[in-house]
């Protein structure tokens, strides 16, 4: 009885295994596929399934990932993790011989600071068409103003 018990609490144990999928940087990997780019910062597959079945693949094991977005680009998904997680992207793209190529990014730096730079740099060409807007009309408007004052003054 003793060696039962030991046996379905060590399947019990190792039967989660076999069920979950593979994952990458704590991202879900589909199984399967073949490899095409496995670096530690990248992982591209590609498979020969339906693009479809693909992304119901991601959307099904990112349906509880709270803050990942997804925009569909018509011959792609691309699912982003806004949050703290190790990695940053997920691409699945249409193949037109009917292969699905799934791309994983690791988050990184250079992003990161890309998306400051261009947040900075954006906040400073605002402020610089508002104050050429604001020049010119406050030379209209004060050219518009003198006129009254100076017809007065040559009466």
């Amino acid at each position: 009885m003793k060696k039962w018990i030991a046996f379905v609490m060590l399947v019990l144990a190792l039967s989660p295994a076999f069920v979950t999928a593979d994952d990458f940087l704590g991202a879900p990997v589909l199984p399967g596929g073949n490899i095409v780019v496995s670096r530690e910062d990248r992982l591209e597959k590609t498979y020969d399934m339906p693009y479809d079945e693909v992304v119901k693949f991601y959307k099904e094991a990112l349906k509880d990932f709270k803050y990942v977005k997804v925009w569909d680009r018509g011959n792609s998904m691309y699912m982003e993790d806004h949050l703290n997680r190790p990695w940053h992207s997920i691409t699945i793209l249409k193949g037109d011989n009917g292969v699905t190529t799934v791309v994983t990014i690791k988050d990184n730096w250079t992003w990161i600071i890309g998306t400051l730079v261009i947040r900075f740099v954006g906040v400073f060409v605002v402020l610089f068409v508002l104050y050429v807007a604001l020049s010119f009309s406050g030379a209209i408007i004060s050219r518009l103003v003198d006129k009254p004052k100076k017809k007065k003054a040559a009466a």
